[in-house]
Formats: C-alpha cells, sequence, structure tokens
C-alpha cells in the first residue's frame, strides 16, 4: 500500500507518515482483492472489520429475500464503508457490499480501537476525529437518497438526482458512478422506464447524455 496515497483520504487528514502507518499496524490493517461482481461483505454478517477502497469502487446494497435489489450508496476509491457495523458490536449488517468493478479493499480491525490505551495514542485521536467527519458525510449522503426517492413521477427522481450531481461536482456536466441497471436500482425504478425516461427528457433538450455521462441544459 501507498502511504502518500492513503494520505489524500479525508480518514488520514492531519496524520503524518508516521501516523499513518502506526494505525495501519495497530489495527492490523490487510489488503485484498476483488473481482466485479463479487460479495465483499453480506447482509446477516456480524464484522469488526471496515474497509477502505484502494482502487476501484463498490456499491452497498438491499437485496430481500425475493430478489428485489437497491443500491444504497456508491463507495469510490479512497472512501469507507461498513465502519458503523463494525463500531457498533453484535450489529448483523442489513446490508450487502459487492465490488462494482475489480477493485482493492484495505480493511482494519475496530476491535483494536477499543483498547483504552490505544485511544489516547496522537494517531488514534486524530483518525477518530477524521471517522467522525467521515460518519457525519454519510449521513447527508444517505439523507440525499431521501430526497431522489421521495418523488412520486420517475422524472422528478432523476431531475432530482442530477441537480445534486450537478451541484456537488459545481458543474452542469458530469460522469455518474452508476449504469443504466444500478441507476434505476438506486432510484427504486423499473431500467426500461427509466430509461423511457431519459430519452424523453433528452428529446426536450433538458438534458443530453450518453452512458453515463450527462450535461444538464439550462433555459
Amino acid at each position: 500500500m501507498n502511504i502518500k496515497e492513503l494520505k489524500k483520504s479525508i480518514a488520514f487528514k492531519g496524520m503524518d507518515e508516521n501516523d499513518i502507518e502506526q494505525c495501519i499496524k495497530s489495527l492490523n490493517a490487510n489488503e485484498k482483492e476483488y473481482k466485479k461482481g463479487e460479495l465483499i461483505l453480506s447482509a446477516g454478517d456480524i464484522t469488526s472489520l471496515f474497509g477502505l477502497v484502494l482502487s476501484g469502487s463498490v456499491t452497498i446494497e438491499s437485496n430481500d429475500i425475493w430478489g428485489n435489489k437497491t443500491i444504497m450508496s456508491h463507495v469510490g476509491k479512497l472512501n469507507f464503508f461498513a465502519e458503523t457495523y463494525a463500531i457498533l458490536e453484535n450489529e448483523p449488517m442489513l446490508v450487502d457490499v459487492c465490488a462494482n468493478e475489480n477493485c482493492k479493499v484495505l480493511f482494519f480491525d475496530t476491535s483494536k480501537l477499543k483498547n483504552t490505551n490505544e485511544l489516547y495514542e496522537k494517531w488514534a485521536i486524530k483518525f477518530i476525529r477524521n471517522m467522525l467527519y467521515v460518519s457525519a458525510n454519510k449521513n447527508i449522503v444517505l439523507s440525499g437518497r431521501s430526497f431522489h426517492i421521495s418523488p412520486r413521477t420517475i422524472r422528478e427522481r432523476i431531475l432530482s438526482y442530477l441537480n445534486t450531481v450537478s451541484i456537488k461536482k459545481n458543474s452542469k456536466e458530469f460522469n455518474i458512478p452508476f449504469d443504466r441497471q444500478q441507476l434505476a436500482d438506486y432510484l427504486n425504478v423499473d431500467r426500461s422506464a427509466l430509461s423511457h425516461e431519459l430519452g424523453k427528457l433528452q428529446k426536450e433538450g433538458i438534458i443530453k447524455f450518453r452512458k453515463n455521462h450527462f450535461i444538464l441544459n439550462t433555459f
């Protein structure tokens, strides 16, 4: 793993290379590789591990016993997943974590953070502070999704999502991290209905798109 690359993650903000090395050693960090579509963590699992995506990306999915899938969020490079479940003891996961593409993940063992002596280490204080920021940011992301799926029509859901991405990117032209099926799962709509509505929006000149690249037009 590349320490200089890890410093780019918000989880290691304000930490020097020595702090990061101590964190990796103390939390028994372990790197693993996954193929696209491979399951990383499953609903029902109880884990003390949380992951940092080193390359590629993963999706957080809710898959019920009837085969229905909802994508809750997308986790890209140098972002974390499963930290809430890892910190809580004996809390079974309610979601699956799946490799969205070939990826590498660095896992950390939170059981070490519960060691009283470790908590007073300089690296631990900084790391816990940063993880609180990560958690707060994820709350915003999840609440944002509720805005996208609350409108009744597919058109309103699409425009709500694209508007939010545009604001975050500070641009009317951007790429989204989902393919059509994933976007349909994320917005909780039928894929064919989604594609039909996207086509209508493009014909009306409201948006332009090719695959996952979008341009929003204003009048």
